[in-house]
């Protein structure tokens, strides 16, 4: 390569490279699990029920951090508390790859509702309840399918449909903000936390799945 555009190339990559920064200043990073054990529960979540700490895990490959879900006929949430304001971030992004669909999931019918993975923001409602977008990769339900669960409390959305992607990581961006005010008809009340759920306690079969990189982002 000639000196003058070897000397072009790296200052286009000095150029790109300042980019970067601004970019993630549009972001701030919620959960890395850069904190707690490899091959533990996170330190900064919470299990609905005290089983569910065996489902998940801090794993690491590559130098990624990363929660890992394991669930064998169980169907149980993993939760971190973090409020935060929609109206500055009202876009989640988070990364995700499925490793095991669970068997005869549909999660459009009540008696098979389990999901490799399904990520939720959480929203305060009263003193013992809250509201819940739930974002699915269903193996057999139809991208942007709509399904209510909890008495319509949780509206939750296929964002991934099928088994292609199965043991690849993708990162998922949605609005948070643009989805309340869709499926509740509302605007949304206080943002308070973020959960996971990889279930099959309906189909009493098995899931895998690993969840990592929580963001949030101003667009």
């Amino acid at each position: 390569m000639a000196p003058r555009a070897l000397t072009a190339l790296l200052a286009a990559l000095v150029v790109g490279a300042a980019w970067s920064p601004a970019a993630a200043a549009d972001c701030r990073t919620i959960e890395d699990f850069a904190t707690g054990k490899v091959g533990e529960f996170p330190p900064t979540w919470k299990p609905r029920k005290d089983s569910g700490r065996t489902v998940y895990s801090i794993h690491e490959d590559g130098g990624r951090r990363f929660l890992h879900a394991a669930a064998r006929g169980l169907g149980i949430q993993a939760a971190k508390e973090i409020e935060w304001d929609l109206a500055a971030y009202p876009v989640l992004v988070w990364s995700w790859r499925p490793l095991e669909f669970p068997a005869g999931a549909d999660e459009r019918q009540s008696a098979t509702n389990d999901s490799a993975l399904a990520v939720y923001a959480v929203f305060k409602q009263t003193a013992w309840s809250v509201k819940s977008m739930k974002y699915i990769w269903s193996a057999s339900v139809p991208l942007g399918t709509a399904v209510a669960s909890s008495q319509g409390l949780t509206q939750g959305v296929i964002v991934r449909s099928g088994t292609a992607g199965k043991g690849e990581w993708v990162e998922e961006k949605v609005n948070v903000l643009e989805d309340f005010k869709k499926y509740f008809k509302e605007d949304p009340p206080k943002a308070i936390g973020i959960a996971v759920l990889t279930d099959s306690d309906d189909t009493k079969s098995s899931a895998q799945g690993d969840y990592a990189n929580f963001r949030l982002c101003k667009g």
